[in-house]
């Protein structure tokens, strides 16, 4: 059995949000991750998981993780437009989405797509296939079991999907599509 190296995860720390509930500095404090307060000392290739990007985060996307890393940008839902405006002028990473999920953390529980940054790093994970690394990376979280639960039939059906078309198509067999205002 071949051991599989774990994926290198940072998040860029802006120190928007009450730091006794910023779940990134709980991750580093455990040694799960490494923040940076400054843009300019983020990894230089990997992905960004950015809330406001048009491309789906897939299982096909692990080899850019593998070479890179995963970054979170972990900052205020309040300032989000600002803080991913000044991040992708300053860096190389290549954005993503998650596909639709439910916060199971106590601030957002159940709103889609409104996770902690252990939350986003964590399905990321288990979307590109390190489901190990994903389960650990929620340990230290008392609502990670919730967001598990929450979300284990959608992040098994993104998992097993190839590319960031299926894993669109396959979110809708679980939500509603988004009229279109034509």
């Amino acid at each position: 059995m071949t051991d599989i190296k774990k994926i290198r995860i940072e998040a860029i720390h802006l120190d928007q949000d009450d730091p006794k509930k910023c779940t990134a500095k709980k991750l580093e404090r455990r040694g799960l991750i490494q923040c940076k307060t400054r843009i300019s000392s983020a990894a230089k290739r990997g992905i960004l998981l950015d809330p406001l990007s048009e491309s789906l985060l897939s299982p096909s996307d692990l080899d850019l993780i593998e070479v890179g890393t995963l970054v979170a940008l972990d900052c205020s839902w309040k300032r989000i437009h600002e803080s991913v405006r000044i991040i992708s002028k300053t860096t190389r990473l290549e954005s993503r989405i998650l596909p639709i999920l439910l916060a199971g953390n106590p601030v957002s529980w159940g709103k889609r797509g409104r996770m902690s940054t252990a939350e986003a790093l964590s399905a990321s994970l288990y979307i590109v296939g390190r489901k190990d690394q994903a389960i650990s990376l929620l340990t230290p979280f008392k609502f990670g079991d919730a967001f598990l639960d929450l979300n284990r039939q959608l992040l098994e059906a993104y998992s097993s999907c190839h590319s960031q078309t299926e894993v669109e198509e396959m979110q809708w067999e679980f939500f509603d599509r988004p009229s279109s205002d034509i």
